[in-house]
């Protein structure tokens, strides 16, 4: 059954006619596309911190090809999720990533993504794009049905339990045209989950179908979220005796955060070691150097197929993760090492070994996109386009950046380097200030020094007109949120 696209009426008369003007930009000559759109690839990794990179400065592990993407391409190196109200942050920041929305207007935190906002790949759809998926879906299945026209091997969930085949033999379904995808379709593959989803991806791009129309490629590896058991190709790569302990380590968090007993937080027993945690390290970059060189096949495709030239390639993390940091293993934080991520952009209109410094958020790539493409953004669309940073990468389009985890904490980092974190748990009130600039790491909190009152009570006021903004009904302020009626609501109980 042929695919089904939005009717004009959904995303609006305007886009609509830009569509259709645009759309017929698309000609083939003797097999080969000429004086088409740009090809787009997006390449997401899962529970990736922006300092597990080579490019980014970390020698310690091993990233050849994403460095290489780095050099042909602009690094993004305050790249953010805007956080989420539930342990699985990974959920809403894959539907910021494809919808441009903003976390507190996503149902069930990105779990629902209803017709009303409109995608990046369902607009592209219909200005005649082939819309390709292969790899993880944490949303619902009518939603993927509506982006997607073509896909390879898709993982519906969070993450490969070991009860249900690992990173090694992944839980996978075909692509269904129907979008139904029923559980007898469902089988384990004997291929390890980042080769897998690469291979697909690798036949997608030597197909026909690839070089005759333009496409939207959406790649969603599984790593390197636990199970951290990489394949023999990297898993010896890493010594953890070898491995540097974290500036941050500490070997318990020093106060209730609002989810100390998450899943992720017992994955190794309280207090960690230092040899805990080097070794859950060594592990963590195992996979990432597994994956880089998955990511380094795809990119091998896309020149063999004389596709480089006109590909757009975003690269970026889900979400970032402690591994040992603060007395933390998670991503259910707002520290850097869990709301930064790495990110990278290469492709036509890319300035080549560039890097920007400005805060962006996973929201603001479909609009940036939306502008390299010249298309209008549906009004559903809540991010910032960034695509005057490649001609100026000076210019930074925010000003600060607003994280929020729970119904119990929210923070703030403004441009010159400060970051306050609020917290609310069960009627307790405690506020972290870090100077950035001199404490990258956030280990000295200077909120309750008499020198900073003035400075915390501006952020708080900042952070308030922020929520305001971003639709955030929190009250940090009140005291016992969590047991208010408002805030069973925003927590969905």
């Amino acid at each position: 059954m042929k695919k089904s696209f939005r009717s004009p009426a959904a995303f609006g008369l305007t886009a609509f006619l830009i569509c259709l003007i645009t759309g017929g930009l698309v000609q083939a000559q003797s097999g080969r596309s000429v004086n088409r759109k740009p090809n787009i690839l997006v390449l997401y990794s899962d529970d990736h911190s922006h300092h597990a990179l080579g490019a980014a400065g970390n020698r310690e592990v091993a990233t050849p090809n994403l460095d290489r993407l780095a050099a042909s391409g602009m690094m993004f190196t305050q790249a953010h999720v805007m956080g989420g109200h539930q342990g699985a942050v990974c959920i809403p920041s894959r539907a910021m990533l494809l919808t441009g929305r903003y976390v507190n207007r996503l149902p069930g935190d990105g779990g629902t993504i209803p017709d009303s906002l409109v995608s990046l790949p369902e607009v592209l759809g219909t200005m005649g794009y082939t819309t390709y998926h292969t790899g993880k879906w944490h949303s619902d299945k009518a939603s993927h049905h509506r982006m997607f026209s073509h896909g390879g091997d898709i993982f519906f969930g969070g993450m490969h339990f070991e009860r249900d085949g690992g990173q090694f033999h992944p839980t996978v379904h075909p692509f269904d045209p129907e979008g139904v995808f029923p559980p007898s379709t469902a089988r384990k593959a004997d291929t390890f989950s980042t080769t897998l989803y690469a291979e697909n991806a690798i036949s997608f791009l030597g197909s026909p179908r690839a070089r005759q129309a333009p496409f939207f490629c959406y790649v969603a590896f599984t790593s390197p979220h636990d199970p951290r058991t990489p394949p023999p190709s990297t898993a010896n790569l890493y010594h953890p005796e070898k491995i540097s302990l974290p500036a941050n380590f500490l070997p318990r968090h020093p106060f209730d955060n609002g989810d100390l007993n998450v899943r992720d937080e017992q994955l190794l027993p309280r207090p960690l070691t230092p040899e805990m945690v080097r070794k859950e390290i060594a592990s963590y970059y195992a996979m990432i150097t597994e994956m880089d060189a998955q990511v380094g096949r795809i990119l091998d495709a896309l020149r063999e197929n004389d596709l480089w030239n006109n590909t757009i390639i975003v690269f970026a993390g889900d979400n970032g993760l402690a591994v040992g940091r603060h007395g933390l293993l998670g991503k259910q934080n707002l520290y850097e090492h869990s709301i930064r991520v790495p990110m990278i952009m290469a492709g036509p209109g890319i300035p080549a070994a560039s890097r920007y410094d400005g805060f962006m958020y996973l929201s603001d790539i479909t609009p940036t996109l939306y502008q390299m493409l010249s298309i209008r953004a549906p009004a559903s669309v809540e991010g910032i386009g960034h695509a005057a940073v490649f001609r100026q990468p000076s210019k930074h389009m925010r000003r600060d950046i607003y994280n929020v985890y729970g119904s119990w904490s929210r923070s703030l980092k403004t441009s010159d380097g400060w970051k306050l974190i609020i917290y609310n748990v069960d009627g307790v009130s405690t506020a972290q200030l870090f100077n950035l600039n001199n404490d990258p790491f956030e280990m000295v909190n200077l909120a309750d020094t008499p020198e900073a009152a003035a400075r915390v009570s501006a952020m708080r006021q900042r952070l308030r007109q922020l929520m305001m903004e971003t639709h955030d009904d929190l009250d940090i302020d009140m005291p016992d949120w969590n047991r208010t009626a408002a805030g069973r609501k925003a927590r969905g109980k």
